[in-house]
């Protein structure tokens, strides 16, 4: 598994779903349909998308930092 940063290229909105495809290690496509399906049932889908978009850093910014 790779680390969770959003990926400069191949991203749609915020990159948040082709993060976590990464990680995961599946397709981007994959992971879309996953989260549009799950808008179809109650819960707090989309403040979670805005949460990950805002707290993912983005790839670049990724490499620079150390931990």
């Amino acid at each position: 598994m790779s680390s969770l940063a959003r990926p400069t290229h191949g991203r749609m909105i915020g990159g948040v779903c082709a993060a976590l495809a990464r990680r995961f290690g599946t397709s981007a496509t994959t992971m879309r349909v996953i989260f549009v399906l799950s808008c179809l049932l109650p819960g707090p889908q989309f403040l979670l998308y805005i949460a990950l978009w805002i707290l993912l850093p983005s790839e670049d910014k990724a490499a620079r930092t150390a931990w």
